[in-house]
């Protein structure tokens, strides 16, 4: 890596330091991940500003930001069976692979799931991945640790709730197509679950049977 970029990426960390993103090892990870690889029309130095990127199929990658302090809630440990909902480019399922996490990722969109495939693959992550309605989520692989979720639910979907591990979490935004707020959900036994609610994001809509119609 040239100067140049290890500036840029000690920046965008700085940047999330400064927000208040003080899990050491999510940060890692993030200085990890190359981000430039998942918006390869932006060029390297946008890649590493604070902000959301678009990427094919009228998606979008996250910001850093957006992305640090979702897997900063799911609070992960190593060998953590992680269910993630939208793969999208798939930046996120390698910053949960680089936190040691065994990732299942669920993408509803063929381009963005073959595309992210051969880029995890060419970058030597290993991920499980599958084309399907995310919204019903994996139920032949549940239950899962944790589950995060990159889009937008107008609800909590409950087939995610059911394959929620007792005690484990969920990171999902919740609300209308406009503005969502972010949910941290904790499943204290079989069905009592507790939320805490993280302030107001903008994601694209979560399509699917338990969430926006297309």
């Amino acid at each position: 890596m040239s100067n140049h970029n290890e500036i840029l990426r000690d920046k965008l960390i700085n940047s999330l330091i400064d927000k208040g993103i003080d899990d050491d090892k999510v940060l890692n990870a993030i200085k990890k991940v190359p981000r430039e690889k998942f918006v390869p029309f932006q060029g390297y130095d946008k890649s590493y500003e604070d902000i959301a990127l678009p990427i094919e199929c009228n998606q979008t990658i996250s910001q850093p930001f957006t992305v640090a302090l979702m897997t900063s809630l799911l609070n992960v440990f190593d060998g953590a069976k992680v269910l993630e909902i939208g793969t999208g480019s798939g930046y996120q399922a390698a910053i949960l692979s680089e936190l040691k996490c065994d990732v299942y990722t669920v993408e509803s969109i063929p381009t963005l799931y073959m595309n992210s495939q051969e880029l995890l693959k060419k970058l030597d992550y290993q991920i499980h991945q599958k084309l399907s309605d995310g919204t019903l989520g994996w139920i032949e692989e549940s239950p899962f640790d944790r589950i995060i979720v990159t889009s937008g639910a107008p609800e909590v979907p409950k087939s995610l709730l059911n394959q929620l591990q007792i005690s484990g979490k969920m990171v999902i935004p919740v609300g209308d197509k406009i503005i969502q707020e972010m949910y941290l959900i904790i499943r204290e036994s079989q069905d009592k679950y507790k939320t805490q609610r993280y302030g107001q994001f903008k994601f694209v809509p979560l399509i699917g049977a338990e969430g926006w119609a297309n």
